[in-house]
Order: structure tokens, then C-alpha cells, then sequence
């Protein structure tokens, strides 16, 4: 496969995931900014959010004051911001456009109708009571797109690279989520409402809250809650199951293509076993931050190795 239309599929995947994501991440957060008292609680929600999403610069060069309308906006509408959901559904059309023809039907049909749909939309969209409804929509759009991925597309390079894409972003957020309310994880930290809320706020943000419930059929608590979106391979955005999924690609690429093997074999094979069988008592007494930081920087490593051998370079 020539490297323009992987870093294409590759970067259709990330786009694609990236955008789900920040609609799951603004809807748990306006379920706590609602919660929280006083104001200036709301604002490090908001505040929060922005850091997981990377989001964060690119606002405050505009936005003098971290209010919850300007975050919206940003994170949803705004074609200026590179990590918001405007940027990523035409990042995302832009490379299916160019590599079409590796697209099933459906899949290119998913992505056309979402930015067909989206160019229509004003910022009545996300204004009020209407704003939950264009997050579940995001969110199903995504959802359409893996789901015509998993069920239409043959298992070649094509499907390989995008799905790479998407399960790299997918640890990626999940990573991120779990760091910026790493202090509601800390051993000394209090099992009130304030971190039960915070508990709750990042299962949500992964689409996990009833995932937990059938895993441990226990109240929520910091050492469960972080087990399942680190640890557990049931879980499909835990991050041992996204790093066990990139290492078994990153194979099978190389096995289709002759054996040749890079440094992000050796990356992706490392961060598996970083995670495998480890208890999340030693991640948590070590300090679940600094675990969690070098994660995030080594999947960054990680892209960028899997350019630098598979991909043309470009990074949109």
C-alpha cells in the first residue's frame, strides 16, 4: 500500500474517534459542571475537559475567561480549533475523500452524510436543551462509521491502518481522561460525593458507567474504577485492551508486508507489556499521574514511529 493512502486511512480513524470522543467527554462534563457548587468548581470542569482534549492553548489565545458557552463553542463548532468536532468531521471527510476508493460504500457513506449534515447545522445546535441531542448525534455518527468499518470492510492494509488509527486515539483519550482527575484516584483521597461524581464523570466519558456494573457489581470505588480503564481486557477503551489491539495490527502489517519491522513494533510491543499482569494497587501506589504521563508521552512516541516507517510524514 503506498504510504499516502495509510497515513490517509490512519488519519481517517484518529479523526473519526477523536470526534465521538470530545462529544463523550462535553456531555460528562456538563452533567458535573451542573453538579458542582461553587462556580469556580464548574470552571475547572470546563478547565479540565479542555486539558484532556488538548484544547486548552488554542482557547485561552482567544478567550480571556474560561466560561462554559465559549467552551462549548470551541470544542464544537469552531473550525479554528484543530482538536474540536468541526475540524475533526472535515479532517476526517477530507482524507475519506482521498482515499475513497479503499472505503467501502458504507463507511464512505457514514463520513459524506455526517459532514453533509453538519455544514447545515448553526449554532442554535448547541444552544440550551438542543445541546445533548448534537452530542448523542456525534456520538451515533461515529459509531456508524466503526460500525461499517467492522462490518463491510475487508481485513486488507486498508482496514489495518484505520483501524490502527482509531485504537491509538482511543488510548490515547482514555489516557488523558483518567490523568486530568488523577487526584480523585490518590490513595488519600476521600470516597465522598465529590469523588464519586468524579468517578462517575470518567466512566462516562468512555461510555463505561454500566460496563462497570457488570464487572464488579460493587459501588464505585477509585481502585475499581481505574482497574477497568487500565487494566481490563473486557473493556474495549481500557488501555491494556487498546495497546494488546496496536501491537497485533502493527503484526500483521508487518506480516503482510514481507516482515520488515521498526522501532514501533518494539514501542507498541513495550507498552503492552508495560500493562500485562500488573496490579492497579502497584499503579496507584506508585502514583497513578506519573503512570499515566508517561503512557500519554510514549503513545505520542508511538504515532510518530508509526509515521516515520509506515506513513508518508504528514500529519493534518
Amino acid at each position: 500500500m503506498l504510504s499516502r493512502t495509510a497515513d490517509c486511512l490512519f488519519w481517517l480513524g484518529r479523526y473519526s474517534e477523536r470526534a465521538g470522543n470530545v462529544a463523550r467527554g462535553l456531555g460528562a462534563t456538563l452533567r458535573m459542571a451542573l453538579l458542582a457548587n461553587p462556580l469556580s468548581a464548574a470552571d475547572d470542569e470546563w478547565r479540565s475537559l479542555m486539558i484532556a482534549t488538548g484544547c486548552e492553548p488554542g482557547f485561552l489565545e482567544r478567550h480571556p475567561v474560561l466560561a462554559q458557552d465559549a467552551a462549548v463553542q470551541w470544542l464544537t463548532l469552531d473550525p479554528e480549533n484543530p482538536g474540536g468536532i468541526a475540524a475533526c468531521i472535515e479532517a476526517a471527510r477530507r482524507n475519506a475523500r482521498t482515499v475513497r476508493t479503499a472505503l467501502t460504500v458504507d463507511m464512505w457513506e457514514a463520513i459524506n452524510d455526517t459532514w453533509i449534515e453538519f455544514r447545515r447545522l448553526d449554532s442554535s445546535a448547541i444552544k440550551g436543551d438542543r445541546l445533548p441531542g448534537f452530542l448523542d448525534w456525534v456520538r451515533s455518527r461515529t459509531l456508524l462509521f466503526n460500525g461499517a468499518a467492522a462490518d463491510t470492510m475487508l481485513r486488507d492494509d486498508a482496514w489495518r491502518f484505520c483501524h490502527l488509527g482509531t485504537i491509538l486515539e482511543r488510548a490515547d483519550n482514555t489516557a488523558r481522561l483518567l490523568d486530568v482527575r488523577h487526584a480523585a484516584f490518590a490513595a488519600e483521597a476521600a470516597e465522598d460525593a465529590a469523588n464519586y461524581a468524579q468517578w462517575q464523570a470518567v466512566l462516562r466519558s468512555v461510555s463505561a458507567l454500566r460496563a462497570f456494573q457488570h464487572v464488579y457489581h460493587a459501588r464505585l470505588s477509585p481502585g475499581r474504577v481505574a482497574e477497568l480503564l487500565v487494566l481490563r481486557p473486557e473493556l474495549p477503551r481500557s488501555l491494556l485492551a487498546c495497546y494488546r489491539r496496536v501491537e497485533q495490527t502493527l503484526d500483521a502489517i508487518a506480516g503482510a508486508n514481507g516482515g520488515q519491522r521498526g522501532e514501533c513494533h518494539s514501542l507498541a510491543g513495550a507498552l503492552h507489556a508495560r500493562l500485562r499482569d500488573r496490579p492497579i494497587d502497584g499503579i496507584l501506589e506508585a502514583g497513578l499521574h506519573d503512570f499515566l504521563t508517561g503512557i500519554i508521552d510514549e503513545n505520542m512516541l508511538l504515532g510518530q514511529e508509526i509515521g516515520r516507517f509506515y506513513l508518508s510524514g504528514r500529519q493534518p
